[in-house]
């Protein structure tokens, strides 16, 4: 078998994966409900982050908090401060890519 196989949680309960995270890049599988969500913290490399379900609240730097629905990506460059929180009632589902994999 050539490739490798990864799976991902499917329910609505609360996860943040590590699906991948090797050299090359950090792929992470992420689903917070109502007042969920990280701590604040700043990227650690660029960050490209889906929203597959649900609506992203999310404060980049000191900027006010912007909401972002299913089918967004949004590209957060490195170095920038975040504060992710799902402030809805529908579960929110996001797939984060951080490219190239951060060495620290």
């Amino acid at each position: 078998m050539i490739e490798q196989v990864y799976k991902i949680s499917t329910g609505n309960e609360k996860a943040v994966e590590k699906v991948i995270y090797d050299e090359n890049l950090h792929y992470l599988h992420m689903v917070f409900n109502k007042d969920e969500g990280l701590p604040e913290h700043f990227s650690n490399s660029n960050v490209y982050m889906t929203v597959v379900r649900g609506t992203l609240s999310i404060g980049l730097n000191d900027q006010e908090i912007h909401k972002y629905s299913n089918g967004t990506l949004l590209k957060i460059p490195v170095n920038t401060k975040m504060n992710v929180k799902n402030l809805n009632d529908e579960t929110l589902e996001l797939i984060v890519v951080k490219a190239p994999a951060p060495t620290k």
